[in-house]
């Protein structure tokens, strides 16, 4: 494991202690409303401030950007990407399906990543250039040569209700093609799914960079493919996510695109 990810890990354990000990307390703590759907914990604050301590220590001129505290300045040559919990809604209501988030990207470049989930104790890395991993097992996305009989990972576009036509225009024309859909809710463990070949395929409308950047090294080291809903690589950017095999992304591409509004295509 390259060292840089190995900080990465230590930083994403340090977070996942400090969820899972909280895990069987949610009704002791304190919930605000950042937004419409959108909720933070003082669980996703106090991991935060956990992940940021590793990686200032390590790198402490490094800047970072996470989505509770902003972004603290430093050498914009490296930028630290973190989703302290990806999946609070879940976590709240004890669902199991929530993870850590961190990448790494050097000069507008992800290098690197982790995203872990402490629940489960899954533990996935990526190295650019070196592939991706779970728990130290190499991941390949799936050999799916088309959608018939695949399963595709999405999520509703809850907190931005006007894309809500949109989206069920897409997935009333995915879905008679393929054997499930499943909507799980950490879009960050969705593109690890992928890459780890649990899912074929995934597309998202109005996702965070912090939602992303983890994963979307994972899904390309593991030899698929990942692209904004014009095939672009402008992902991050628009917060809008296509992801799969080569043809599946193409056919789920293709798919989508007659049913986006003009501002979805841009």
């Amino acid at each position: 494991m390259h060292p840089t990810v190995n900080i990465a890990v230590r930083a994403a354990r340090a977070a996942g202690d400090v969820i899972l000990r909280y895990h069987n307390q949610v009704d002791l703590l304190t919930i605000e409303n950042k937004s419409l759907n959108d909720f933070v914990s003082e669980v996703d604050k106090t991991a935060e401030k956990a992940i940021i301590n590793e990686i200032k220590k390590a790198f402490p001129k490094h800047s970072i950007l996470a989505e509770e505290s902003g972004k603290t300045l430093g050498d914009d040559n490296f930028l630290w990407i973190i989703d302290p919990l990806d999946g609070t809604t879940n976590f709240l209501h004890g669902f199991p399906q929530y993870a850590v988030s961190i990448a790494l990207v050097e000069k507008g470049v992800t290098t690197h990543a982790v995203i872990y989930d402490p629940f489960k104790e899954e533990l996935f890395t990526s190295s650019k250039g070196e592939g991706a991993y779970l728990n130290d097992e190499r991941m390949r996305v799936t050999m799916s040569l088309g959608l018939k009989d695949t399963l595709i990972g999405t999520g509703f576009p809850f907190k931005q209700p006007q894309h809500l036509d949109c989206y069920l225009e897409t997935f009333k024309a995915i879905h008679p093609h393929v054997s499930g859909i499943r909507r799980a809710g950490a879009a960050a463990l969705d593109l690890a799914y992928l890459a780890a070949g649990r899912l074929d395929g995934f597309w998202e409308i109005g996702l965070n960079s912090w939602d992303i950047a983890a994963g979307s090294l994972m899904v390309k080291e593991a030899g698929g493919f990942i692209g904004d809903f014009s095939g672009r690589d402008q992902y991050m950017e628009t917060g809008n996510v296509v992801a799969g095999n080569a043809e599946v992304y193409k056919e789920l591409l293709k798919k989508i695109h007659p049913h986006l509004t003009a501002d979805l295509q841009r």
